[in-house]
Order: structure tokens, then sequence, then C-alpha cells
């Protein structure tokens, strides 16, 4: 798979230019305080090309040559080993990843100039570590000098993102099964969060709870911090603080997901504390699953993904205009972005080794067309600020978020996430349910 994934990319680039090199750089260790690192998560890219899962290494691609793979990592180190655990070191690189030539990343300074010497395009994300930023710079002032001496010309440098994030764009099949794995471990936590959830508890009991299942299951890390967000604060969209005591006429919005082998779901569901929505909270979530309906609906191969947030905002636009909470004629109130207090955010973004996943949203003035093996959100929310005064006080601090995971096939699409609930009949008969 990574050695396939290498070779499409290493294609793609001599489709661009002859004797052309690219460079790739792992994640590195972060002190997180005194001698205790940050837990270990491998760059997506630099894992999506090598499977690699150590820091500090250098993956370098060169299409038709002799070793085309060749990577610069942490030599074994049999005292580390012992505190740590053992690298794959040198032969590790060569026997388990696949990797033509491997060195340690100490010689990388020392054997760039020598590897690079016939190529004429570099590949290379400037931005990406600072270490390497720095010697791929003198390198490239290096090789400029040489040419005024009739060296060869390193004809440009280029970033090699537009062309792997068009490769993680499209998932494989391999890659729609890790997020469904993803999304059904999410779908268990959710189940026992909406259980268990009763008032007075902690908004971190819940989220420990969730957790502890992904867990269970076999996710070793989330894919991003969990929001468990209750009461008002289900208007803060980014909210992770993740201590407040659940009241009995609260709503619970929870933005989470379990991350399998490197993919991550991302599922938000929003419910009524005491397990039973009031009918003012009743009606924005009616709203908000209205329009993630009309969202989902559009989610077709071959329209554009713009259309899945344009359908999605009519209908949120609408139901604000029947709440009393907007006035006027719904395409002006568009466009005039009077609903921007309220729903402050795009309906859908790609999904898949990162939550938020590269690829373009845009072709120039275009939306991107949707096609088969896509991967995205489908989010709308109404957030009703308890402080904003032009909202009637009835529906002030209501936050709502419905979110599922959508893939583009050939013929339409799969809701991923679909099997959790959220029908609000559903929701009201389960919450709460593990403690009845």
């Amino acid at each position: 798979m990574f050695a396939e994934r290498r070779a499409e990319l290493m294609e793609a680039m001599r489709a661009q230019a002859d004797h052309t090199a690219a460079i790739f750089v792992s994640a590195r260790e972060l002190i997180r305080n005194s001698d205790v690192y940050f837990e270990f998560r491998q760059d997506s890219t630099f894992y999506y090309l090598t499977g690699f899962d150590e820091p500090d290494s250098v993956a370098l691609l060169r299409p038709g040559a002799e070793a085309p793979f060749v990577m610069f990592v942490r030599p074994h180190d049999p005292e580390m080993a012992i505190w740590v655990g053992a690298r794959a070191g040198i032969d590790g690189a060569i026997a388990n990843y696949g990797a033509d030539e491997a060195y340690p990343i100490e010689e990388l300074s020392e054997r760039l100039p020598e590897l690079l010497a016939e190529v004429e395009h570099l590949y290379y994300p400037l931005g990406t570590d600072e270490e390497v930023d720095a010697l791929v710079s003198k390198y490239v002032a290096r090789r400029r000098q040489g040419a005024q001496r009739g060296a060869k010309t390193l004809e440009g440098l280029r970033d090699p993102s537009p062309l792997v994030d068009e490769m993680r764009l499209h998932k494989s099949e391999v890659e729609a099964a890790a997020i469904n794995r993803a999304v059904t471990l999410t779908g268990h936590g959710f189940d026992l969060a909406m259980k268990a959830t009763q008032p007075g508890m902690h908004e971190y009991e819940v989220q420990a709870l969730m957790e502890a299942e992904f867990r269970r299951l076999g996710s070793r890390r989330n894919g991003y911090p969990s929001i468990v967000a209750g009461a008002h604060d289900s208007c803060v969209l980014h909210y992770t603080t993740n201590r407040k005591e659940l009241g009995a006429g609260d709503l619970l919005l929870i933005d989470a997901g379990a991350e399998w082998d490197y993919y991550t779901a991302d599922v938000t569901r929003t419910w009524p504390v005491g397990g039973k929505f009031s009918p003012e909270q009743r009606a924005v979530y009616d709203v908000v699953l209205r329009a993630q309906e009309a969202g989902i609906a559009a989610s077709q191969p071959g329209l554009p993904f713009d259309g899945v947030h344009q359908a999605s905002l009519r209908v949120i636009v609408e139901g604000l205009v029947e709440l009393g909470i907007l006035e006027g004629d719904v395409d002006q109130l568009i466009e005039e972005d009077a609903y921007r207090p309220h729903y402050m955010h795009s309906t859908s973004h790609w999904l898949g080794m990162d939550v938020h996943d590269v690829g373009r949203y845009r072709d120039g003035d275009e939306s991107v067309t949707l096609k088969p093996g896509m991967c995205f959100t489908v989010e709308p929310g109404i957030y009703l600020n308890p402080e904003n005064e032009d909202v009637p006080e009835q529906y002030r601090g209501i936050g709502i978020r419905i979110e599922d995971d959508i893939l583009i096939t050939a013929d339409g699409h799969t809701n991923l996430s679909g099997h959790i609930p959220k029908d609000p009949d559903e929701i009201e008969a389960i919450v709460g349910s593990a403690t009845s």
C-alpha cells in the first residue's frame, strides 16, 4: 500500500518534470514539561507515504534512480531500548518499511548533496521543519553558486503538497474501511455516553466513559480533543474545557472521533441531559436535523462540494425565520449573511487522516466536484448566543450541531455514521437509560 502510494506520487512528479526528487520530514517529539514528552503522532503525509511511525526521520523519493526510496532514521540504540523500546533502525527501515537505502539521520546534511546531484527539480514543502528548511535553503544556495561554474542547474524548488493532497483526497477501499472502523468505535462511545448521561454528572465524566470505550475497542487515541459542552457552552464551537456540572434542563453537545490506523471519525450529536427536549430545544433541533438531511441529500457524485453547504444553509435560514429569530426574505438574508451570528461555519470539511483533512475545496472560482472516494462531514448547526439580545429570550443559550461522516460512492453516498442515533424521539428513549 505505501509502496503503491510512493510509486503514484513519483509518477506524478515525473509527469511535471524530469530529474526530480522530493523530501518529506517526519514529526518531531515535543517536550511537554521537564523530561516528559507529548504523545507522539506521526505527520500524516509522512505516514501516508512511508508507514513509518518514528520521529526524527526524513524520506527521500527519487523517481528513476537506482535507489528511489531513501530513508534517514534514528539508528537502533540498545541502551535507549531499555527505557523506551526498540527503534526500527537502519536495517528495519529497509527490511520492514521498503527503503532501498537507509542512513542515520545524523548523516542527512552530509549525504543529501550526493543523493540530489542529478536532480533538477526539487519538491520540498518549506515551513515543514526549521532544521530541514535551513538545510534545503543552504543546499539550494550551493547549487545556485555551482551553476555559475558549470555545474548542473537546480531549475526549481516546488511544493509537493498539491500532488500528495490530491492523492489523499480520494480514499481507497482500505482507507474508507479504516474511517468506517473509526466511526464504528465512535458510535459505541456515543452509545455509552447517551445511556449514562444524567443530571448532576460532569462533562468530563461523560467524556471519560465515551473515550474509555474508544480505547477498549482498540483506538490508540482520539482524532482530536473531544468537545463535551453542556448548557450555554454548546454555543461555543470548539469548547474543550469539559469540566462543568450538567443540569436537568441542559443540552449536551458532544463532538468527538476515535482514530483507527491513523484515520479519524468526526461525529457530533446533541441531546437533552434530562432525557427530554424542551419545546424550544426541540424546535431548534428539528431545524438543524432537516438542514443536515438536505446537505446529505446533496452529497452526490458529479455535484459541487459547495452544494452541500448551500442546501443546508437554505434550510437553516428558513428555520430561523420560522422561529422568529430572523425576519425577511430568505434569499436576501442569505445574500446579506444575516444568519452569521447563529451559523458561522461551513457545513462540511474533508475527513481522513486529519480531522480537517487536506484537499482543495475550489478549483479556481468553481467548487470542486464530488467524486467517489471523497469523504467529508455534513454538520450544520444553530448557536443562539445567550448574550445576544436580538434572539428571543426563550431560545437564548441553545446550541445544536448534528454531524455525520459521508463517503461518496459511484452511485451516491454512504453515511458512515448514520447508525448513531439522531432522531429526537429515539434520542429521548436512549438518554439516561443506563441509570433508569
